[in-house]
């Protein structure tokens, strides 16, 4: 049967498809540390900062590190304003020839969401992470890569469990997005690896 309407369907465009397949670099069902949001935020620094107690304005400098639960962020500067109702939007940037880190264990189970950029937008309130300029994310099982994207920009949106990324001008990725998805069955695809069967459980 051929479909009349279907020659005049645009096609989707190849960051559509990107898009998607970013989309499902996480399994549904497991999120970031839900302890977290319940944890003070520590932030450190070693050079001269300014703390505006008034206005929730917090401007700290020099190897910073931002910390709450499992979540850690290191920079070299970061703005953090809070707001009227207690949630806080950090602004990390990298200091000449270095990168923003980002590290946060996701909920239930042993592994870690890790990326570094030269900037990193943090967002309380919405649960949201931009990674800007050379932007790496990667998922650790442990301390083993099993995911990993490269872009120009990279916002990970926790709440909807969804990654989203952009090309542009990142030598990393040669301006574009790049994704390095790992089998979802682990002991399968090591079992096909070294030719040996799958444990059958018994």
């Amino acid at each position: 049967m051929v479909c009349k309407n279907c020659a005049a369907m645009p096609k989707p465009s190849k960051l559509l498809l990107a898009l998607i397949a970013v989309a499902a670099l996480l399994p549904l069902g497991t999120r970031a540390e839900k302890a977290d949001r319940l944890k003070d935020l520590t932030i450190e620094a070693d050079q001269r900062s300014v703390l505006d107690l008034i206005r929730r304005h917090y401007v700290v400098n020099g190897n910073v590190v931002m910390s709450q639960g499992t979540l850690t962020m290191r920079a070299h500067q970061a703005e953090v304003r809070e707001t009227p109702d207690g949630y806080k939007n950090a602004v990390l940037t990298a200091g000449a020839g270095q990168m923003v880190s980002f590290r946060q264990k996701r909920d239930g189970v042993d592994e870690f969401i890790d990326g570094s950029a030269e900037r990193i937008e943090y967002d309380s309130k919405l649960e949201t992470v931009r990674f800007i300029g050379n932007a790496v994310v990667r998922r650790l099982r442990g301390t083993a890569v099993a995911d990993e994207v490269t872009g120009a920009l990279i916002t990970y949106d926790n709440l909807a469990e969804v990654f989203s990324a952009a090309g542009g001008a990142t030598p990393a990725a040669n301006g574009r997005v790049k994704m390095t998805l790992a089998p979802r069955n682990a002991e399968a695809a090591a079992s096909a690896a070294t030719g040996a069967k799958p444990a059958s459980g018994r």
